[in-house]
Parts: C-alpha cells; structure tokens; sequence
C-alpha cells in the first residue's frame, strides 16, 4: 500500500502542477503535504488497523484534488477524481467509498460520526495549531480576494478569524485535543491582542481626524501668530531704517558744526553760508521726521465694565489697559477667555492697528528718506555752485 501512496502524491502533484489555477494559493500542493503529515502524525499516536491508516492517507492526498476543476463544491469534484484515480489503479469498492465518505467529511458543516472522520478533520485543521498559521491564514485571505469570492479588510477577517477559533472549530481526537488545542489557544489570543491594537490605532486615528475636522482652531491660531509676527518684523525693519537716518544725520551735523560752522566767521569763507544752512536744515528735518516714525502714541489706558460687555475694547494691547486695577483687568480677561467670538474679534483688531501704526511708520520714512536724498543732493549742488562762484 505505500507504493499506492506514493504513487497517490505524484498523481496529485503532477495534477496540481497542470490544472490547479494559480489563484488557488492556499488550498494547492503544499496545503495537501501539510494536512497528510498532520494526517500521519495522528495515526502514528492512534490505535487504528493498517487498512484505516492507508484509506487516511490516501484521503489527506486526494481531498482537496476538486480544486483543479472548480472552486465551488469542490469536495464532489474530489469525490469523483479520486474515484476514477482509484478504480484505475485497481483499488477495491470499499476502499474507495472509505475514502469518497471521508472527503466529504471534510465540509466544515460536517459534523464527524467516527474516529477516521475525526482523525481527518483535525488534519484538515491541523494549521490553527502550527508556527505557519499567520502565513496560511494570510494565503486563504488572498485567495478569496483572488477568486472574487470575499474581499475582507484586515480588521474583518481578524474578526473571522477570532469567531472561527473560539466558536466554530474543534479538535476531536484525543492527540489533538491534547497537543493541538494549547497552541491554538495561543493563536487566539495573539489575534484577540492583534485586534485590540488595531481598534487602538484606529480609535486615535479617528479621534485624529474628528479634531482636525472639527477644531479648525490651529489653522486660526498658525494665521494669527504668522501674521502678528510678519507686522512685529515689519516694525522692527522699519524702527532700525529711522534709526539709521537718526545716526547718518547726527554725524553729518556734527561734521557740520565741528568742520563749517567756524569757518563761516571768516569773510572770506561767506559763499559757504547758504549750503551749510541747506545742508544742516535738511538733516535737522531728516531727523525729526526720523523721531516722528518712531513716538510711540500714548493711550488713555481705561476701559469702563460696559466697554468690555459691548466688546469695544483690545485687552492684547497695553495701552488700553496700563492704567486700570489688576482685579479689573483679570476680571476683564477672564470675559475675554470665555467668549471665542471675542477672542477672534480682539486679535483681528489687534493685527489691525498693528497695521495702522505701520502704515503711519512707513509714510513718514519714506517721506525722511525722501527729504534725506533731496537735501543731500540739493546742498550737494550749493557747495558746487558756490565754489564755481567765488572762482
């Protein structure tokens, strides 16, 4: 009978290789050596007659042969492939309705009636319970996707998965009841601990979404703060240009004073007067326009409880409040944090005078700058004119 076995394996391979489609990669060759060493491993601890062991062998080998032909009922199609295979090798009746009737014994809504039954079935499922479970699990996923037969996402068929294990499998014999089970609970577990990460990640990830969906509040805050940093900069451009005019023209006047100034007693030094005087009126007024676009502009620094109930008044800028009580302005603080509206409507007045004073800022300097370069060539064009003069 090991000659039929082996010849049984080179039959199935051999029809695997030609017919088996290539989206059958869970149910093919290697699934079927997997299910007849489980088979074997089981009657190798069970007290069974040579015969039983044989028919069990030949079942592992030959039960999932109906996939070369069609992937639905497949265990007729097995059923009757084995049949012609083992009437052509001149195998007896009973042996082969043996066989026919434990192949069908494989449909998972079989429920076993005797010790080859059980033996079969356990072998058939001997995968929960091995290192290769994740794996064969995976190629059954894909191959119903392959198929068209079930597209299960992975939260989904860890649901299956889970619901298969715990209420819809069980081992029979007493092997694998003993040696099986333990590590199939194992597997169970790991996926039970699998799901539990995956609703983690997925819990946050909607949390995630629902805040960024809904809490728009951070794309507010990034325009206000970019904003309010943009003008503060701008500020600080425009404070460093005056103050630069500030320290041309305080050294230019006193060059003046220090270099023209007393030589204009002299009466032969008189054509110098007027572009000395152009020359310093020009940069005395450079100056004060320089001074001018830097003042700051000092507010009343109150504000009346009726003001803050109306929403009239910015809390963010110091010169509405500088002169009021601390109890006062927390209080006043305190109504600003409650209302989001008024909060907004604040910041959006605050980037607005920030603005104005800007604009204010960069009028007069530019109307400096403007003074500056007029005086600076005008004085320029008197000195020449009055040393063409005396010549």
């Amino acid at each position: 009978m090991d000659a039929l076995v082996e010849k049984t394996d080179n039959y199935v391979s051999e029809l695997f290789t030609k017919k088996l489609p290539e989206t059958c990669i869970y149910h093919n060759y290697t699934h079927t050596k997997r299910v007849f060493k489980s088979t074997k491993e089981i009657i190798d601890n069970t007290d069974i007659s040579e015969e039983d062991k044989d028919v069990l062998l030949l079942t592992a080998l030959l039960h999932d042969t109906g996939y070369s032909e069609s992937l639905d009922n497949h265990e007729e199609h097995s059923v009757r492939i084995s049949k012609n295979f083992l009437k052509d090798q001149g195998i007896s009746e009973d042996i082969i309705h043996k066989v026919s009737s434990l192949i069908m014994a494989t449909k998972m809504e079989h429920k076993p009636t005797n010790l080859l039954e059980k033996i079969i079935r356990d072998a058939d499922a001997s995968h929960l319970a091995k290192g290769y479970f994740k794996e064969t699990s995976e190629f059954l996923r894909q191959e119903f996707e392959l198929n068209n037969k079930e597209n299960y996402s992975t939260s989904d068929w860890l649901k299956i998965n889970i619901d298969f294990l715990k209420n819809k499998h069980e081992y029979y014999t007493e092997y694998a009841i003993n040696n099986w089970q333990p590590r199939k609970e194992e597997h169970l577990l790991e996926i039970l601990n699998e799901q539990a990460a995956l609703k983690k990640k997925k819990k946050k990830q909607k949390l995630k979404k629902l805040v960024k969906e809904e809490s728009p509040e951070k794309g507010i805050q990034t325009l206000f703060r970019v904003t309010l940093r943009n003008h503060l900069k701008l500020s600080d451009i425009a404070d460093t240009k005056a103050n630069i005019l500030l320290s041309v023209n305080a050294i230019i006047i006193s060059l003046a004073l220090s270099n023209l100034i007393p030589k204009l007693d002299n009466p032969s030094n008189q054509y110098l007067i007027y572009p000395t005087l152009i020359f310093i009126v020009f940069s005395i007024v450079s100056m004060l326009l320089s001074v001018l676009a830097t003042r700051p502009n000092v507010t009343g620094g109150e504000f009346t409880r009726k003001e803050i109930e109306e929403k009239k008044v910015n809390l963010l800028f110091f010169g509405n409040f500088h002169k009021m009580p601390l109890d006062e302005y927390k209080w006043a603080m305190h109504e600003l944090m409650d209302d989001k509206e008024y909060i907004y409507d604040t910041m959006i007045k605050d980037l607005y005078f920030l603005g104005k004073v800007l604009h204010r800022k960069y009028k007069i300097l530019r109307i400096t700058y403007t003074v500056f370069m007029i005086g600076f060539i005008t004085s320029s064009i008197s000195f020449v004119i009055a040393f063409n003069t005396l010549q």
